[in-house]
């Protein structure tokens, strides 16, 4: 009786929730997971990539640490459409990210290839005079080691606060299988080296009014509806708060202070909701 009643309202968010990951007008359907893609079932990848809110978090806090590097923000300032289709962007992220975990290995290898098409074309000078491809495979380990770390980082804030060392440099190792793939060449296959690898670039990170200008569309998104506006509002300052001190300082982003404790409960509760919406066993 209760699963009869509850159903309707689980069917409900996993289908609005959905709907932010998929073009519907392009036929997107959500990707189901595959046994014979890159993972599987028993890899770090399969848990933590599948975790709905501690990945849209997670890629919050990525996406503003890769604007931090000016090559990066050039090659998304100068070739992307972000200013007029923010949430297309994020959605193609999030969907090639589901396609190479969780899609069949032909259909990751075919996500992978149009991904270095495009990158291969996508090149300029930045303001200073110095030249920038976005296959270049530092601005490659950039990318991947700050997205891989901010994901990682949001699983074990909202789900698994005591990771194993031993499982998240496996996280770190299966990841690099995919960026090596899309042309990085020191891709972290541990936490040490990760860790190592954004100290290094940390030197090389600049802080402008484009920086500022990417921030702002970021996390003044708005929800496809109202009902949905109060928990995005939310997963973007949890995608915030997972951002290291320094990364804050730079993009001039203040502490969340007293409301620190209400973000991360909240977060919590919303990652709890999702987990159940889409819990097909339940």
């Amino acid at each position: 009786m209760i699963r009869a009643l509850t159903e309707p309202l689980r069917r409900s968010i996993a289908a609005e929730v959905s709907s932010l990951f998929n073009d519907r007008a392009q036929g997107e359907r959500p990707v189901e997971r595959r046994a014979d893609g890159l993972f599987g079932p028993q890899s770090v990848a399969w848990r933590v990539n599948g975790d709905v809110t501690s990945m849209m978090a997670g890629g919050i806090a990525a996406l503003l640490l890769q604007m931090l590097h000016p090559a990066v923000l050039a090659g998304v300032w100068d070739h992307s459409t972000f200013r007029g289709d923010m949430h297309g962007r994020l959605r193609r992220t999030a969907r090639f990210i589901a396609v190479t975990t969780f899609g069949s290995k032909s259909d990751a290898e075919d996500a992978i290839a149009l991904v270095r098409s495009i990158h291969h074309r996508v090149r300029g000078t930045l303001p200073d005079g110095t030249p920038y491809a976005a296959d270049d495979p530092d601005l490659l380990d950039w990318v991947h080691v700050t997205g891989a770390k901010s994901f990682l980082d949001g699983w074990i804030r909202y789900a698994e606060p005591r990771m194993s060392m031993r499982d998240q440099d496996r996280y770190f190792a299966e990841m690099a299988q995919v960026a090596e793939a899309l042309g990085a060449a020191r891709a972290p296959h541990s936490r040490s080296a990760a860790e190592r690898l954004v100290a290094e670039t940390k030197g090389r990170l600049r802080a402008d009014h484009r920086t500022r200008e990417v921030a702002r569309l970021v996390l003044e998104q708005r929800a496809s509806n109202a009902m949905a506006e109060p928990m995005q509002r939310l997963i973007l300052k949890a995608g915030v708060d997972l951002l290291p001190a320094w990364a804050q300082r730079m993009h001039g982003l203040p502490p969340a202070g007293l409301s620190l404790p209400l973000i991360r409960t909240g977060t919590l509760g919303v990652a709890g909701t999702l987990r159940w919406a889409f819990d097909r066993s339940a």
